[in-house]
């Protein structure tokens, strides 16, 4: 089992900046991509932004630009910084790690953290 833990979310004004981390643990794939989605209240859980372990990005139209993702694989830790904070970015942001098999890929979660902004 790999277990992800999210932190750093809470309450920012429109254009401040945060910036959550994530930690995977457990039984870690070679091949994996560790990742952010965010899900507002009424919406559908949405792609942010993810990184596989070889360095490799996938942005979301919508946040290139304000937000980066980037990783420390000594620490098994992806972080999203997030800049120009939005009332619209308010969202439950979970991280999400995909470990990939040669038969499988295979999702893990995390609780989430909350991201507020307002003023």
């Amino acid at each position: 089992q790999v277990q992800v833990a999210e932190s750093g979310g809470g309450w920012v004004q429109p254009g401040g900046s945060l910036r959550l981390s994530c930690a995977a643990s457990g039984s870690l794939f070679g091949i994996n991509t560790m990742g952010w989605y965010r899900q507002a209240l009424g919406k559908a859980r949405e792609l942010v932004a993810d990184m596989s372990h070889d360095g490799r990005t996938t942005y979301a139209d919508s946040f290139k630009g304000r937000f980066t993702i980037s990783r420390d694989n000594r620490k098994n830790t992806v972080y999203l910084q997030m800049n120009d904070l939005r009332p619209e970015d308010t969202a439950v942001y979970y991280c999400n790690y995909k470990g990939r098999t040669i038969v499988d890929t295979r999702d893990f979660w995390g609780q989430g953290t909350q991201v507020t902004v307002s003023s």
